[in-house]
This record gives structure tokens, sequence and C-alpha cells, in this order.
């Protein structure tokens, strides 16, 4: 029993290891003016690999962005999205998908509710596939400084 949960353990760590070895992300803030900055989530993603959009179509997880709360910042709109922006007619989900190859940034401005240093943090959920197969969806967390 032992060697089978230490083989699942083992299984389980690779699958993890692969997905983000498909995609590595960095995480960057930049002030726009007293009290406004542009945080900047990119991931660059392994060639022959692609990321979903957070609008992609029904079947594959999109790209989904969860902010800790955080009492001393204002979120300014939504999560924008800046890179080549494949859109495909998917014969597996019948549907068009939309997703990214290469380098795609994720952007998202904040204000300050004072004078005062916070971070950014929460998590990233993401999907990546190639053209025969899926890694299954996985989190990756970020702190971002302000």
């Amino acid at each position: 029993m032992k060697i089978l949960f230490t083989a699942f353990l083992t299984l389980a760590f690779m699958v993890s290891n692969a997905q983000l070895s498909k995609v590595t992300w960095s995480f960057t803030s930049k002030k726009i003016k007293e009290g406004e900055y542009e945080v900047n989530m990119t991931a660059v993603v392994a060639d022959g690999w692609h990321l979903y959009s957070q609008n992609t179509g029904e079947g594959p997880v999109p790209t989904t962005f969860t902010f800790t709360k955080n009492a001393l910042l204002k979120f300014d709109g939504k999560v924008k999205e800046k890179g080549k922006l494949i859109s495909v007619k998917d014969k597996v989900w019948n549907n068009t998908q939309k997703y990214y190859g290469g380098t795609v940034t994720f952007t998202q401005k904040v204000k300050l509710k004072g004078k005062i240093k916070t971070n950014v943090s929460g998590e990233v959920e993401f999907m990546v596939c190639d053209d025969k197969q899926c890694l299954p969806p996985t989190t990756q967390k970020f702190n971002i400084a302000l």
C-alpha cells in the first residue's frame, strides 16, 4: 500500500511540474500615478503549447484570476489581456476557442485607499494544451508589491 501511495504522489508531482514547465509566470507592478498602479501578470508559454483566454468558449478551463481581499485596495475594472489572440473553431468542443501562444500579459489596475504600502495577492488558474493533449488545470499563487 505504501508503494502505491508513493507512486501516486510521484505521478501527481510530475504532472504538476509538467504543467508549470509549459508556462512561466512573472508578476510585476508599475506605478501609473500617485496611488494608482498597473499590476502585470505575464505568462510565457512553451513552444507548441497554448494558454486559454479568460474569454474562451465552453469546454476548456479559461485563465482565471482570483484576488485576495485587501481593504487597502480598490480594483479598477476587469483584468485585461494583451498578446496574439488566436480564435479557432474547435472540432472537439464544437465551438470557437480563444487562446494565446508565446507571451501574454494580463493587466489589472488598482488604486490605493491611502498613502500606504501594500501587496496584491491571489492566484491564477490556467490550463495548457498542445495539438494532441491538454494538461490538467493548475493554480499558481502570486504576491505583488505596490
